[in-house]
């Protein structure tokens, strides 16, 4: 879906009006796909997975696409570049396809790490591009979140030094779930995109309900030092399939393509194109998401615990108590939670599942927190 189609979209269905247009949601036909969970009765609510994905369309893609299983790639990747490209409204030059976000993150981490090269980042993030970068010798340079739990710009800052080759942004944030200021990031990038590359990961941007808020690939676009990634996991359901791609400058992009190695399959490929052409799933997706977190909020309301506000398909969440001893105990109801983040170790991150795992997460929490 092109970013003024879901802007426009977004603005009429009226997610931000908040959660008295939670009835008015219930009244929009979607069909609701078929599920086949392999993993037993386990509720799956650590890995921010879309439990509805793949769409049916997309399921049929599939199935349809095992005869060019035997050939390699290449010729069907032309395809998605392009419709990536016509999406961003970027030429093929700027795009990178790379099996996941996360190989594109890790990519992005060896290039500007190599040889002790200095990256700057919040704590707690999404720390895939820090380790591997970490292996090749990089510096890291974690600077903690704010009273808020969101990115301190001021302080990264004040952390760039000569020696700073990347920024990682990861916007919104995972594990936390915050949104920085749309004035606050623009400001940022169009200050510092000159002293370091800006990496803006954008993994959960489909996922953000203010309708004019911007991707950084409109900084892309002006030719600016910007890194953006994007990923067809999560509101694409395509996660066991491993499919994502980079935005940069022709230049980075050249860059950044030498640093990939697994790169993506066939399958994967013809998955993420009719991905893309299917915006009832898009739009099934977002408003299922929506509803499941306030299902997520209701539970903690009613148990009294601290919460922030998610721009996700994740809630994070004061347990009060360790994170290790929680998950322990929340599995023995058969649901499955968030991994540690530190140093918030009395804190939990809970995925969106479908609605009646919300209602199982909402008995086992009250179970364990009793």
């Amino acid at each position: 879906m092109k970013n003024i189609d879901r802007r426009n979209w977004l603005k009429t269905v009226g997610l931000t009006s908040g959660f008295a247009l939670l009835g008015g949601l219930e009244s929009m036909a979607f069909d609701i796909p078929r599920h086949n969970n392999s993993f037993d009765s386990t509720v799956l609510l650590n890995a921010n997975e879309n439990p509805y994905g793949p769409s049916e369309r997309v399921r049929k893609i599939l199935a349809n696409s095992f005869d060019e299983a035997c050939r390699y790639p290449f010729r069907s990747l032309s395809g998605l570049v392009n419709m990536i490209a016509s999406k961003e409204g970027v030429t093929k030059d700027h795009v990178v396809v790379t099996g996941g976000s996360t190989e594109g993150l890790k990519a992005a981490g060896l290039i500007y790490g190599l040889g002790g090269g200095e990256i700057i980042s919040a704590d707690p993030t999404f720390q895939a591009m820090l380790r591997y970068a970490e292996t090749f010798k990089a510096k890291i340079h974690r600077v903690p979140l704010d009273e808020k739990m969101a990115h301190d710009l001021s302080a990264m800052s004040d952390r760039i030094n000569k020696n700073t080759k990347l920024i990682f942004i990861c916007n919104p944030n995972n594990p936390t779930g915050t949104l920085l200021d749309k004035s606050s990031l623009l400001d940022f990038c169009k200050s510092h995109d000159k002293d370091a590359v800006i990496f803006s990961d954008e993994a959960y941007y489909d996922f953000i309900t203010e309708p004019e808020y911007p991707s950084m690939v409109e900084l892309v676009k002006e030719g600016r030092n910007i890194i953006v990634s994007k990923t067809f996991s999560k509101v694409y359901g395509l996660a066991g399939l491993r499919v994502g791609y980079l935005i940069a400058k022709p230049e980075i992009a050249r860059n950044l393509k030498s640093a990939v190695m697994a790169n993506t399959n066939i399958l994967a490929i013809e998955a993420a194109k009719e991905a893309l052409k299917d915006d009832e799933f898009y739009k099934f997706s977002i408003l299922q998401n929506f509803k499941a977190k306030s299902l997520i909020y209701k539970h903690l309301d009613d148990l009294g615990l601290e919460y922030i506000k998610s721009h996700t398909n994740f809630v994070f969440f004061k347990t009060g108590r360790p994170i290790q001893s929680m998950i322990i105990d929340m599995k023995k109801h058969n649901v499955l939670i968030g991994r540690p983040f530190p140093p918030l170790y009395n804190w939990a991150r809970i995925s969106t599942g479908r609605l009646e795992d919300m209602e199982v997460f909402g008995q086992a929490l009250k179970q364990v927190m009793s």
